[in-house]
């Protein structure tokens, strides 16, 4: 079975912080910018060569813009991948929980507590976006293979994280909103492919919170 590790960074505060944003492509603030690259200072000494040899990124504004920044100090490869963006919200993109609360409190309990039965109206359905991430990673594992690399930045949304947290802790999946993935923070995995199931399976190493 072989074992790769990926770092999963979340974007930091954006200009829509307070807001369901998913695929809305907001930027981020002087402080999310400053969230990340504080993260990023803490998980990598200057005076060691750059602990990721390569960088995939979510092509929103808000992951991409970041990575693009560190991809430039560290001249590590970058791949934008829009596999790895946030669920999209449908009618609910760029509102506040409470602005949904006061139209639509049943639906949005109800997409709370479970995710794979409902969801916002005209939103991506959560099988789809678990599909879409899954394809994501089988990406991220065949280029780390084919590029002999063991370690890699994977720049990206609370959504995402939240969701291979469910798979790494083995919680229920429907428990993803239940999960932490804080603003410009780092949660750590190991990545492995069983090659004869064909399975890929995650094990949390760290989540810096």
């Amino acid at each position: 079975m072989m074992e790769l590790q990926i770092d999963l960074l979340r974007h930091g505060e954006t200009t829509l912080s307070h807001t369901l944003r998913g695929s809305t492509d907001d930027a981020l603030t002087q402080n999310g910018f400053r969230q990340m690259w504080q993260t990023i200072d803490q998980a990598w000494n200057p005076s060691d060569s750059c602990p990721w040899q390569m960088i995939f990124s979510s092509d929103l504004l808000r992951c991409q813009s970041f990575a693009e920044q560190l991809q430039a100090r560290t001249q590590s490869p970058l791949i934008l991948d829009a596999q790895l963006q946030e669920m999209h919200f449908g009618d609910w993109e760029g509102r506040s929980t409470q602005d949904i609360y006061e139209q639509n409190a049943e639906l949005l309990a109800n997409f709370w507590r479970q995710p794979s039965m409902y969801h916002p109206p005209n939103a991506e359905k959560y099988a789809d976006f678990q599909q879409r991430v899954l394809n994501a990673v089988q990406d991220i594992y065949q280029q780390m293979k084919r590029q002999h690399i063991s370690r890699a930045l994977v720049v990206t949304h609370g959504g995402v994280i939240k969701f291979l947290k469910c798979l790494a802790l083995q919680q229920p999946l429907d428990d993803l909103l239940k999960m932490t993935a804080p603003l410009g923070q780092l949660c750590s995995m190991q990545l492995l492919l069983d090659e004869q199931s064909d399975q890929y399976h995650f094990r949390l190493l760290e989540a810096h919170e």
